[in-house]
């Protein structure tokens, strides 16, 4: 059986109770952490008019499309299941022939009404107001991507939220047994690197779209760094494989 050093306590020597903490705040942490992703691919996938997502959507995201306008752009990507194929051809054709109110008032409104302004009414300050011509028809501009004002806001709450998360689990896992300690301490500290690469490439993405290739690299590491941290962890919490009784001089970690 293997033997621990004394420098940390291995899930093996916490109080049960404590182990029995540390794997529900995985568990929960690990279902949120999987729809966090699922929401990702979500709002970012088929942006680009293919299916599955790509770096072209990820450059779409943040810098826009050539080709589109805001409200084909969102009809593409994440609102891509709220309209059937019809009606948004019917959307596109109206913003391609000028955006015209006459045409919003006799085909457009009556579509809006019924599939969108339920949520875009305007009562979210963070959702999309449709409920008017002068409201839909400022989405019918060419799409530039997410504001700046937009990536500072979500940029906030990216850094405290996904801070703490990593926090939580690298505390967590930094009770279990790895070797060579280099490895371990490099699995706790990368996810940080990534959060600023990832929040610093949304808005180098709208300079030169050639960033988005860091958004996506970025987001691989957390999640396997995330995924690395959680397997080890709940196996180690169960399954431990050391010694609690026998007296281990101090080693160096280094």
């Amino acid at each position: 059986m293997a033997q621990l050093h004394h420098m940390f306590y291995h899930y093996s020597e916490l109080p049960f109770s404590t182990r029995a903490l540390f794997a529900g705040t995985f568990l929960v942490l690990g279902i949120g952490y999987l729809f966090a992703m699922l929401h990702v691919y979500n709002s970012h996938a088929g942006r680009d008019g293919q299916p599955g997502i790509s770096i072209e959507d990820l450059a779409i995201a943040y810098s826009g499309s050539k080709d589109d306008s805001r409200l084909e752009a969102a009809l593409k990507g994440p609102m891509s299941e709220m309209l059937p194929v019809d009606e948004k051809l019917l959307i596109g054709a109206w913003v391609r022939g000028g955006a015209k109110q006459d045409i919003y008032d006799s085909q457009i409104a009556p579509l809006i009404e019924k599939r969108c302004v339920i949520c875009h009414d305007g009562s979210n300050p963070h959702i999309a107001n449709l409920d008017a011509f002068k409201h839909l028809s400022s989405f019918a501009e060419l799409d530039t991507g997410a504001n700046i004002f937009t990536l500072v806001r979500v940029s906030h709450i990216h850094l405290f939220g996904m801070t703490f998360i990593f926090f939580i689990v690298g505390w967590m896992f930094s009770h279990a047994f790895v070797q060579p300690v280099w490895l371990k301490a490099s699995v706790i500290a990368a996810p940080f690197g990534a959060i600023l690469l990832d929040i610093a490439s949304w808005y180098l993405t709208k300079l030169n779209t050639a960033f988005a290739w860091i958004v996506l690299a970025s987001g691989a590491v957390m999640g396997a760094c995330f995924a690395y941290m959680w397997v080890v962890s709940m196996y180690q919490i169960w399954f431990p494989r050391f010694s609690r009784e026998t007296e281990v001089p101090r080693v160096s970690l280094l």
